[in-house]
């Protein structure tokens, strides 16, 4: 029924041999070279396969004052980052083979569930931005709304609850198919959650309308892609 995001949809199975490139596929266009100085210095290595790419598709890790590493999603926090490729496999493989503390030539540990609170901080961030996008006025909702936004091109994201009904669902997805620019569609919240973030109660149909705040969003969306599908696979079996 549907057809699978940008980002990677699936969450990867450990190769026997670490592949030149463990991140998942991006929103952000890739580029040959950066063309300017500022470019380049969004630029890191991954510690996991020593490949430079896009800060965009890493994770930031820091050391704490306790020797532990901690996700820094924001890349905020003071200290040397100890970048890796934004899928489980990768931060999985860093934890498991010593790699952060090889990068960081120290000391460090990492918690056992590293790539769980990563993902679980990366989910946070999107419902947070989702409350920040509401205020903004870039988001929309309600069936009729939403279904109308996807069908002009003017939705960059259907956010569609888990648990809403799957007639609604179908009605809203149909329009995929005749919409000159497909939004992608994302299912990882219940109502609750998005009502709660978005100030309101039982929101079943929510659309990020295309803009610079979208294609923020669509960072974390896509990092969050490495670790978790962004719709349950049973939607793409639907009629």
């Amino acid at each position: 029924m549907t057809r699978p995001p940008p980002c990677s949809a699936t969450v990867r199975e450990e190769p026997e041999t670490i592949p030149t490139d463990l991140a998942p596929e991006t929103l952000i266009p890739q580029t040959l070279g950066p063309k300017t100085l500022a470019e380049a210095a969004r630029e890191r290595r991954d510690i996991v396969t020593g490949q430079v790419m896009d800060e965009a598709r890493l994770i930031r890790f820091v050391a704490g004052p306790d020797g532990m590493v901690v996700p820094d999603l924001a890349r905020k926090l003071p200290g040397r980052g100890l970048w890796v490729a934004a899928d489980r496999v990768s931060v999985e493989t860093a934890a498991r083979k010593g790699l952060f503390a090889r990068s960081a030539k120290r000391r460090v540990a990492s918690p056992a569930d590293l790539a769980d609170l990563v993902e679980t901080l990366l989910m946070k961030r999107l419902l947070s931005g989702l409350g920040l996008a509401r205020k903004a006025g870039e988001l929309t909702s309600g069936f009729e709304k939403v279904q109308s936004a996807a069908a002009t091109g003017k939705a960059a994201f259907v956010i569609e609850a888990v648990d809403g009904a799957a007639d609604g669902r179908r009605k809203i997805l149909g329009v995929f198919h005749r919409a000159s620019k497909p939004p992608e569609l994302i299912g990882l919240f219940t109502s609750a959650e998005l009502g709660l973030a978005l100030g309101g109660e039982n929101v079943i149909h929510t659309a990020f309308l295309a803009g610079r705040g979208a294609e923020r969003w669509a960072f974390d969306a896509c990092r969050l892609s490495g670790f978790r599908p962004l719709f349950p696979e049973s939607w793409r079996e639907e009629p």
